[in-house]
């Protein structure tokens, strides 16, 4: 690269009117220990659908008791971290959700 060539980082990371990405992403946790199961596609929702706060995207089954798993908040459902049937702790991440309603995911606002 000689002395007038402009840094090709600077060329990706400045954009004075462009698009500004920000991906704000959250997680849906396990709230016990047990086997995951998604809820039913037509009941609940599936991956690239809006589930709304409190939303059951499905449910943890232990011994005598099941638990069901909900959205904190409305946002898009990306993608299923825990597989169908998979054990699961307490916390451990169950899906990905982009948030719809928090104002890091509005235009011109910020986190």
């Amino acid at each position: 690269m000689t002395a007038t060539s402009p840094s090709p980082i600077a060329a990706i990371t400045s954009h004075p009117d462009g698009d500004h990405p920000h991906i704000d992403v959250r997680l849906i946790v396990a709230p016990a220990a047990g086997v995951f199961r998604p809820g039913p596609v037509l009941t609940y929702t599936t991956e690239g659908e809006i589930i709304e706060t409190d939303g059951v995207v499905g449910h943890i089954h232990g011994p005598g008791r099941t638990e069901a798993v909900t959205s904190f908040c409305t946002g898009f459902l990306i993608r299923f971290l825990a597989e169908t049937g998979e054990r699961v702790r307490p916390g451990q991440p169950i899906a990905w959700l982009h948030p719809v309603d928090r104002p890091a995911t509005l235009p011109g606002t910020a986190a």
